[in-house]
């Protein structure tokens, strides 16, 4: 049985919350009204996953968070307002430790929360699993373990050429890309294309925050875009983003979700446009942690056809789910920590 904390203000909501869990069959729900009792409750029931508001009288979800990473960490999933505002304490409440977030449904309870149930249940149970990262996170691999693959040859010759860097990332994304993307340098040559499972209303916010944290220049893919070197293009929450090429320059557009596939942005939708339009041994992907399979094949295909990919090691992914299936295909190139990721890229693009 899994052990699940539910921290909300409203009594309707942890009863349908409440209700939604225990028809799974596996786990064990226990109510905290407040972030007051979330934290005394968490140290007495010691439960295996947290939901957690944030507006609540008495403590707010970003004090209780602080203090529950504090006294006993445990993975939490933020369950988030999708306002500007909402989408500012939610990327707060990641730095503080928090695994993932899910847009908390509007309008009647009741409905709205089967619209998200599938979401709500799936990242739970990915939570569950996940690895803390500071005080719960596992040990780094030796400087032996986590030694950088020989840069080929191939790559070494005028890597200053026309490329892209695609980056696929979910759950645990975030603070992984914000613990990368300042890493690579201001010159960096080309673009870095992110497709990063999030809703609409956080993509926005969430380029501009780390528009202020990269040398590179960030920002938000909402709409047509001619990538240049030097940059970083988030794909917009609620739409898909693909590369394409217009009047022979490389752009990238939103489109509205395609049905195809489970998650969006999607990151198997974006590989498969960049093989379209691009010479694959001059392309480097990036797996970075994340639950399901999403970009998977893509990724391995840009592999066979000569493109350079990257899967996160189980030692630093939260959740080990779409690296292990990029490398179960036989599609990474190297597995190595998210710390080792950009000097690795660098090293291939020259």
């Amino acid at each position: 049985m899994l052990k699940l904390l539910l921290v909300d203000d409203s009594a309707l909501m942890r009863r349908q919350l409440s209700l939604l869990f225990q028809a799974e069959g596996d786990f064990e729900v226990r109510q905290a009204r407040n972030g007051l009792e979330a934290v005394e409750i968490n140290g007495q029931f010691q439960p295996d996953v947290v939901t957690l508001d944030i507006n609540m009288p008495e403590m707010d979800g970003l004090t209780a968070l602080s203090l529950i990473m504090a006294e006993r960490p445990v993975p939490v999933v933020m369950f988030s307002s999708l306002t500007e505002k909402g989408a500012l304490a939610t990327f707060e409440a990641l730095n503080l430790g928090a695994v993932d977030f899910i847009a908390k449904p509007e309008g009647t309870i009741s409905l709205s929360i089967d619209a998200v149930k599938a979401d709500l249940v799936g990242k739970v149970r990915a939570a569950a699993r996940a690895r803390l990262k500071g005080r719960g996170a596992a040990p780094r691999p030796s400087p032996r373990q986590a030694q950088a693959p020989a840069v080929p040859k191939a790559f070494r010759r005028g890597g200053l050429g026309e490329g892209v860097v695609v980056v696929g990332v979910s759950t645990g994304g975030p603070r992984t890309l914000q613990d990368i993307l300042p890493l690579f340098p201001a010159d960096f040559p080309w673009p870095v294309l992110v497709a990063q499972h999030m809703p609409g209303g956080f993509t926005r916010s969430f380029a501009e925050r780390m528009n202020v944290l990269c040398p590179l220049r960030v920002v938000e893919a909402s709409g047509p875009m001619p990538v240049e070197g030097g940059s970083v293009y988030i794909g917009k929450g609620g739409a898909d983003m693909v590369l394409t090429r217009r009047v022979g320059k490389l752009t990238v557009l939103p489109k509205p979700e395609n049905e195809k596939y489970l998650w969006h942005p999607s990151v198997e939708f974006l590989g498969r446009s960049v093989l379209e339009c691009c010479d694959p041994t001059r392309v480097v992907a990036v797996m970075l942690t994340g639950m399901g399979s999403d970009g998977a094949e893509a990724f391995t295909e840009i592999r066979k056809r000569g493109g350079r990919t990257i899967a996160e090691s189980e030692a630093s992914a939260v959740v080990f789910g779409m690296p292990a299936e990029l490398i179960r295909r036989g599609g990474a190139s190297a597995v190595l920590p998210a710390e080792q990721v950009v000097a690795q890229i660098l090293s291939w693009v020259g």
